[in-house]
């Protein structure tokens, strides 16, 4: 998904704020609810599930004021705009929402296990693409009709994952970030990797009526964007694009999550905090502007359980 596609779009009437609606149900932003337990997908099992979460980030809060969204409003309508400082506002506002965007996210995910201790997966959050493993390190590898040695309710698991997305980062579909686009024609994109490392306490023998988990998280980002506008000026002279910019950055978390149900079939309801520091962005005109911020992430994701009838 392409963000400059939406410099492309006219500015919304009121009437058409329920396609906006509907566009930020599937808008495209890699997960970062954390639903996994300790024990990873037993050997031959595969796991389905849905997962619809939230993402809310302070920085972009911070930078979308009623001043940027007025600004973004009136420069939208201008076949000229001079260079100020809303115009540097309306950047960072950009930048912010690309970056840690506050909107729904929701993703299919399927996983496999693939040996005893390892297991390996696949999500589609509508626009980014995800793939997955997670190594287990402690605690027992069978499965709620076969246990292995020492399951039981409360056995202690243990796991290591790693999360790699990529995607054409996209501005929520907000009229005034219409508006901010229509005059900035901004386009990113980014891959994330993500390392959970994961514990759980497990209800019944190997989570046969779920399990609650918790753990620490680190991510890290990186990130291409640039600024193509066609009419803003300082003075008479039309203000140069920026070409692609590349950043990276890292984040730190952690993670509460519960697993619900019996056998076959759970209900996870899960909610992750992280805290960035998005560094330094260079601006259009010579300007440049700092980010950092905290973000939650709460989610509730459904899982069947298809077992290996094999075994």
């Amino acid at each position: 998904m392409n963000i400059s596609a939406a410099s492309r779009v006219a500015r919304r009437p009121a009437g058409t704020l329920a396609v906006a609606a509907l566009l930020l149900a599937t808008a495209c932003s890699a997960p970062r609810a954390i639903i996994a337990t300790g024990k990873v997908t037993p050997q031959g099992e595969f796991r389905v599930g849905y997962n619809q979460g939230f993402n809310l980030a302070s920085a972009p809060l911070s930078k979308a004021g009623s001043a940027v969204k007025s600004a973004a409003s009136q420069a939208a309508g201008q076949e000229k705009v001079d260079y100020t400082q809303a115009t540097t506002d309306l950047q960072a506002a950009a930048l912010a929402y690309a970056l840690d965007p506050v909107q729904p996210t929701a993703d299919l995910n399927i996983r496999y296990g693939i040996v005893p201790r390892l297991d390996a997966g696949f999500k589609y959050a509508f626009g980014s693409y995800v793939f997955d493993t997670q190594y287990q390190l402690l605690g027992p590898t069978g499965t709620p009709e076969n246990p292995g040695a020492g399951a039981a309710s409360g056995t202690t698991y243990a796991s290591l994952g790693l999360q790699f997305a990529t995607q054409r980062a996209k501005l929520p579909s907000l009229p005034f970030l219409f508006d901010i686009n229509s005059v900035l024609n901004f386009r990113a994109n980014r891959n994330d990797l993500l390392v959970p490392l994961t514990f759980s306490q497990s209800f019944g023998p190997e989570e046969e009526i779920g399990a609650i988990s918790y753990g620490l998280v680190y991510a890290h980002s990186w990130v291409s964007y640039g600024f193509a506008p066609e009419k803003i000026y300082n003075g008479s002279v039309k203000v140069p694009e920026l070409p692609l910019q590349s950043r990276n950055f890292s984040s730190f978390g952690g993670f509460v999550n519960l697993k619900l149900g019996y056998r076959y079939f759970y209900v996870v309801p899960a909610v992750s905090v992280f805290y960035q520091n998005y560094g330094d962005y260079a601006l259009l005109n010579g300007q440049s502007t700092s980010l950092s911020g905290v973000t939650f992430v709460p989610s509730l994701g459904f899982q069947l359980r298809i077992p290996n009838f094999n075994k």
